[in-house]
């Protein structure tokens, strides 16, 4: 699967005062109606741990510039969000500030597969800025560069 290039997103959550964030390319638009998100995280992760017990998540869609937030939060241990500027938009879960885009959804359903659970949210709020995606590709970052298929 390292040849399907993705989007690279990092996924928030808070319960209570805790936080936490992971890097996940696992992520997709799993409905239109009614509209639906999906990550997918394994289960012996520590965000697996405080997304079964939270009801939210925040799914941020990093821009070209911001590997270093990628691999910020796909290493092991606490993913302290102190110093990095976040906002509270409906549900709670930390927004990160100048990402490309993101959405704050009401987790809705969590369904086993293999030694990942599938976490599916509901958007509740959304917005999206200017710029290109961190792209994600055989072990390696990338920008997206669009030009028409003939």
């Amino acid at each position: 699967m390292g040849s399907f290039a993705t989007g690279v997103t990092v996924v928030t959550t808070r319960v209570g005062n805790e936080t936490s964030a992971m890097t996940a390319n696992a992520v997709l638009s799993l409905s239109l109606d009614p509209p639906l998100l999906l990550v997918s995280v394994q289960k012996e992760s520590q965000m697996h741990q405080l997304l079964m017990r939270s009801n939210c998540f925040a799914i941020n869609i990093l821009s070209s510039g911001q590997a270093h937030l990628s691999e910020r939060f796909a290493q092991p241990g606490p993913k302290d969000l102190s110093d990095l500027a976040t906002q509270k938009v409906v549900t709670g879960a930390p927004v990160l500030v100048d990402v490309l885009a993101f959405v704050d959804c009401q987790l809705r359903q969590v369904i086993a597969g293999g030694d990942h659970d599938m976490f599916i949210g509901e958007p509740m709020e959304g917005d999206f800025g200017e710029g290109g995606p961190l792209l994600f590709y055989a072990g390696g970052y990338g920008d997206l560069t669009i030009r028409r298929c003939e």
